[in-house]
């Protein structure tokens, strides 16, 4: 009885050192703590197309050109993020911006196809609810970017393709053009010189000082992503693909996870480059998948499926990715890409050329 009245008055310490043992184990060590985004701060980073963009190609009236687009691109996706608007619009009125210029291989920029009409590609998703639209093989839409959108926000699919994308679009309002819109004589001149020949141009250059038909200096897509002030995460792109490219040929940028993708739990990315390679690799997906399961940073993350996973099999190009805490990251394996970004901390930049720290 004695031996019982003590066990129990030893019991409540006891159990009183356990709580103190299991406390001390829960508290999060220097490691683990995670660095959280600043409250209602907000970002958007673009790109242009990757590839060999070399100084040299351009003289400075062509580099203020596109930097002067890349700009405009920039301010008009962040006016809409520091007016409280989501994500999504913001990368939509970015992209908007770069189907519009002949600059880029988007839009009005479109190159042709070896059937010499064009065949343009977009997708945008949303990363807090998972949800995307993609539309491809269109001919006739003047920003394909907004035929994505609607896919997403006024259809159970999430990609629909040529005539019956174009259909939908028509029938809710988007402004569909002739086909004579997306001419430009140096697009033409592109097809010309490639016609008859088994052989695809992964897109155009703008505008290159000694050979401007010279063709395979740059992957052209156009893409955004952008965290707003509640934290969401959206990615959006769009491409005329490549020139001379088979009728029906489609890339990665509709392809959800090869060319575009975002989540709220990782990060958004939009990539850019010869497609085949992003799709074969789900580039943009596993860049995701190595920071959320594997615990890569997101610059570990791009370094590696672009160098150790798309270069080894021959692709080409280059990802831009905004995380979770609204930092901005992009790397490519090309010689340059077009790129820039704006957050609301006061940092903004817009580069075309070599890496710089």
């Amino acid at each position: 009885m004695t031996i019982k009245l003590k066990l129990m008055k030893k019991l409540p310490l006891f159990l009183l050192c356990i709580l103190l043992f299991i406390s001390c184990k829960e508290q999060p060590t220097k490691e683990n703590i995670t660095i959280e985004r600043t409250p209602d701060s907000f970002a958007i980073v673009i790109h242009g197309g990757a590839g060999g963009i070399k100084r040299e190609y351009f003289t400075e009236e062509q580099q203020e050109a596109y930097a002067e687009k890349l700009q405009e691109a920039l301010d008009a996706g962040y006016a809409v993020l520091e007016n409280g608007g989501i994500s999504l619009d913001a990368i939509q009125v970015a992209i908007n911006i770069m189907e519009d210029s002949p600059l880029f291989n988007a839009g009005k920029g479109a190159v042709y196809n070896s059937d010499g009409n064009q065949e343009m590609d977009a997708a945008i998703m949303d990363g807090k609810t998972l949800n995307a639209g993609a539309i491809a093989g269109v001919n006739h839409i003047k920003n394909p970017i907004l035929a994505a959108r609607l896919v997403m926000d006024s259809s159970a699919h999430v990609m629909l393709s040529g005539k019956g994308a174009e259909i939908m679009a028509a029938k809710n309002g988007i402004e569909m053009v002739d086909s004579s819109y997306f001419f430009t004589e140096k697009r033409m001149n592109q097809l010309k010189k490639i016609q008859g020949k088994e052989k695809t141009e992964l897109d155009h250059t703008a505008f290159l000082i000694k050979n401007e038909l010279i063709d395979d200096h740059k992957y052209g897509t156009v893409g955004a992503v952008a965290i707003d002030k509640n934290g969401n995460i959206a990615a959006g792109t769009s491409t005329g693909g490549m020139t001379n490219k088979k009728y029906g040929r489609i890339g990665d940028v509709p392809i959800i996870g090869a060319g575009t993708y975002a989540n709220n739990l990782t990060c958004g990315i939009s990539a850019t480059g010869t497609g085949e390679y992003f799709i074969r690799t789900v580039a943009s997906h596993e860049v995701s998948s190595l920071i959320k399961y594997k615990g890569f940073t997101p610059k570990e993350a791009l370094n590696e499926v672009l160098f150790n996973q798309i270069g080894p099999l021959g692709g080409e190009g280059g990802m831009i990715l905004l995380d979770k805490n609204g930092d901005v990251y992009w790397d490519f394996n090309s010689t340059g890409m077009f790129r820039g970004f704006k957050k609301s901390d006061g940092t903004s930049k817009v580069e075309m050329f070599e890496k710089t720290e």
